[in-house]
């Protein structure tokens, strides 16, 4: 039996799937970025992100993903964005002009829009129900990510280096009364390990107390492998592959043994958008590079290795929901023909997830406001506005969901381009209800960022323990039931 999930949103569009899937280059599935192959290609900047707060790698930056798509997460190369694919199930757009009369009023007078969003089919399992139950997510991010290549005094001061603030039990405590009911830890391990890869207790003792400040409070925590993305310890290509697996199985079996007996409430991401840092498709597929293909191939390997080593180690882990992500954690780099879905232990079933991010449309969420093309405005009501974000979960729904593979959005955001926070409020609260409506969970990309010309994507403000954009937070509650 399947469980139908209706939720409100101002509009219905199917004609947009019929252009969607026409294999427009600006379909904002494409890229994690959510820009299409040509810009992908014309990035140039730094994959991880800098001390000045710019968000992470690809998605924070907009990982990329195949050509053919434009949003953050990656989208469909070539034969993946074929009309028939994104026809199969959609759930539509709206009216351009739809009316917002009924909307509710913000603290500060903006608008929560109504959205009416046609139901979709749910698969009635576990897994999807345990999707379900995470509701809706806020990522630590800046924080235990955090790397330099300068050595600290106290290693703890990483922490610290990009956000200006350690993370305090009280934070966490804001961020689940404010209604987050998951959290994401990213963290880098590289500039914490010795040469056998084995992780400083003093790192691995901070990390697992914020660990234990969200889940004592009854939160979902994931905790994954950030910006380890490098030669030097996990890189998506043959020549790198014995050790990319060394080094993440290490990992892995240090965390598993040291998380095993946390409920399934605690979930293990294997990797954070896997690539190849410093070519021209970092950020994109290019379906006839035989790099590209490389690469896909080695995270389907570093994948199963990593669900492996997890398994192995026992206890809750044996059963323990595992997520794994396609090239640079985008749509695309999961709806290529190359990626392969990872087989769980034997007797073990639905308990393996997705992980994909998509920063989309990636010209509203991500793209500099200084840039070619950029835009702040984003309206509920809008299928201009809109389109992007159902093109991609519709392909999502129709190639994983409705068979039985569960998906979580663990980055997603809309940067702030000069207070364009109504905007803002129009995206979050739409991103939700269109998420929701396909079975799927999202998580907001926090970088503790408020000001300066880099990606603002701060909601929950560490220092004084307060949410500047208070809207924002009720448009992301409003549907995230």
């Amino acid at each position: 039996m399947k469980k139908k999930l209706l939720v409100t949103l101002l509009a219905a569009s199917f004609a947009f799937t019929m252009l969607a899937g026409c294999g427009k280059s600006e379909s904002a599935e494409g890229q994690a970025r959510g820009e299409t192959g040509s810009e992908a290609q014309d990035k140039t900047e730094e994959a991880d992100r800098s001390e000045n707060g710019s968000t992470q790698s690809g998605a924070e930056d907009g990982a990329g993903s195949s050509q053919a798509d434009g949003s953050e997460g990656g989208g469909g190369s070539g034969e993946n964005g074929s009309e028939s694919d994104a026809d199969e199930k959609t759930s539509g757009g709206q009216d351009k002009d739809a009316d917002q009369d009924s909307a509710a009023e913000g603290e500060a007078g903006y608008v929560i829009p109504e959205v009416v969003m046609p139901s979709l089919e749910i698969p009635d399992s576990e897994a999807f129900a345990f999707v379900r139950d995470m509701k809706i997510g806020w990522n630590l991010g800046n924080t235990f990510d955090a790397y330099s290549d300068r050595t600290f005094a106290d290693e703890l001061e990483a922490e610290a280096q990009w956000v200006g603030v350690a993370t305090t039990r009280e934070m966490i405590d804001d961020i689940r009364e404010a209604g987050f009911h998951s959290i994401r830890i990213p963290v880098s391990w590289h500039d914490h390990v010795d040469e056998n890869y084995q992780i400083s207790d003093v790192w691995l003792n901070r990390v697992q107390e914020v660990v234990d400040y969200a889940y004592d409070s009854g939160m979902y925590v994931i905790l994954n492998i950030h910006h380890d993305n490098s030669e030097q310890f996990m890189y998506p290509s043959t020549e790198y592959l014995e050790q990319s697996v060394s080094y993440v199985t290490a990992i892995w079996q240090q965390l598993a043994e040291r998380f095993a007996d946390y409920d399934q409430r605690m979930i293990f991401e294997g990797m954070n958008e896997p690539r190849q840092v410093g070519t021209a498709w970092e950020w994109w597929i290019d379906p006839a590079s035989e790099d590209c293909k490389d690469a896909i191939a080695c995270i389907n390997t570093i994948n199963q290795a990593f669900v492996d080593t997890v398994r192995a180690t026992g206890g809750n882990n044996k059963n323990r929901y595992l997520m794994v992500p396609g090239y640079d954690a985008s749509p695309d780099g999961v709806l290529n023909e190359g990626f392969v879905f990872p087989t769980d232990a034997e007797g073990v079933t639905d308990k393996l997830i997705l992980s994909v991010h998509a920063y989309t449309p990636y010209k509203f969420a991500l793209q500099g406001p200084g840039e070619s093309g950029s835009t702040a405005e984003f309206k509920a009501s809008a299928l201009g506005s809109t389109r992007d974000v159902t093109y991609f979960m519709d392909r999502l729904y129709n190639t994983f969901i409705q068979n039985g593979i569960p998906i979580v959005i663990d980055e997603f955001g809309a940067r702030d381009k000069g207070q364009n926070t109504q905007a803002r409020v129009d995206y979050a609260t739409y991103y939700i209800a269109a998420a929701r409506a396909r079975g799927m969970t999202c998580f907001w990309w926090d970088n503790n960022v408020f000001e300066g010309d880099g990606e603002i994507f701060g909601i929950y403000h560490r220092q004084d323990r307060s949410f500047p954009y208070p809207e924002i937070v009720e448009g992301l509650m409003k549907y995230a039931e």
